[in-house]
């Protein structure tokens, strides 16, 4: 009796874990794919990062969570901003210069990690983001394969075939003790 309690919790739990991590994956990519790129949860866009240079606040592989802005040129020294550095690049490091002229602002920005500040100044209407200090470390390297053509196999269609497989396994198992129990009803009657 005991061992079909356990069995039944396992079955249970299984279930659950599957059914969980089905639904989150393809949550993320629904979110991923219907915010053209970004997923976003609670009004925060979810960015990879793929570089050390602000390590090791953020470390390589990490996801961050940062606050999408309208306004580049609220900004202040030791913010740390995301901006658009070219068409598809986009960059996480902190202000170390706050620059006002008549033109607008700008800001000169560096990495924590690295030795100088970037090369170039950032213009106030290429900042789209700020981050708070939400971090999830190596996340980043996950979210990034499950976007991937590989990736969306591993996490969308495995766990597909799983909770089949799980399931035919279940009802391959319920149907072996009906017949069971049909038989030793079967033997008592006679």
């Amino acid at each position: 009796m005991k061992r079909r309690v356990v069995m039944k919790w396992v079955n249970r739990l299984v279930s659950t874990i599957l059914m969980v991590l089905l639904i989150t994956v393809a949550g993320i990519v629904l979110s991923t794919k219907l915010s053209g790129g970004e997923p976003q949860v609670f009004g925060y866009q979810l960015k990879t990062v793929l570089s050390g240079s602000m390590e090791p606040g953020i470390q390589t592989g990490s996801i961050i969570a940062v606050k999408p802005t309208d306004d580049g040129s609220k900004f202040k020294k030791d913010d740390v901003i995301t901006f658009m550095a070219d068409e598809d690049i986009m960059i996480t490091h902190r202000i170390a210069e706050v620059i006002k002229s008549e033109n607008g602002v700008m800001y000169t920005t560096k990495g924590d990690n690295n030795n100088a500040a970037d090369s170039e100044p950032v213009i106030a209407e290429n900042v789209v983001a700020s981050y708070d200090g939400f971090t999830i470390p190596y996340v980043g390297y996950i979210i990034d394969f499950s976007q991937s053509p590989k990736g969306s196999i591993v996490f969308l269609i495995l766990p597909g075939i799983l909770m089949l497989g799980y399931s035919a396994f279940t009802i391959w198992r319920a149907l072996g003790q009906l017949e069971d129990k049909n038989k030793s009803g079967t033997a008592e009657a006679k």
